[in-house]
Formats: structure tokens, sequence, C-alpha cells
């Protein structure tokens, strides 16, 4: 079993599929590592999102804690209250 401080793969694949989004996060079949779908039907923006898309990055780790933290504070506050 991976240790959570484990640096996990991510896989990508690439897609052109007019009706999906540009990029999809999702995991693996496995439920165990995240899979990052690009649209290249989606090129012409993506290209132009190049340097944005990657400063997504921070923010996203930062509503990752914040959802993490909510669920382990109600954890808590649900054992408080046994």
């Amino acid at each position: 079993m991976m240790s959570p401080r484990t640096r996990k793969m991510v896989e990508f694949r690439m897609i052109n599929d007019e009706e999906l989004p540009p990029i999809i996060i999702k995991h693996d079949e496995d439920e165990l590592l995240p899979v990052v779908v690009l649209n290249v039907h989606h090129k012409i923006w993506l290209g132009l999102q190049r340097k944005t898309i990657p400063g997504i990055c921070e923010s996203l780790a930062e509503k990752l804690n914040d959802l993490c933290d909510g669920v382990l504070m109600e954890q808590i506050n649900m054992e408080e209250n046994i």
C-alpha cells in the first residue's frame, strides 16, 4: 500500500471530443491514481491558457486543504458527541 507521503504518479491522456471540456481530472479504473485528460478539440483555448492553467494548482491545493480540514473537523465533532 502506498504511503500518503509517497509521490504518486499521474496519468495523462489525450482525447478529441467536442462534447467534453478542455481538461478533465478523474481517477483511474482502480480509483487510486489521478488521470488528467486533455481534450485536443480545445487546443487553441488550451494553448491560450497554457500559463494560466498551471497556476490553478496553488488555488486548487488550498481548496483541497479546506475540504480535508472540514471533513476532519466534522469527524472530531462527531467523536466528541459520542
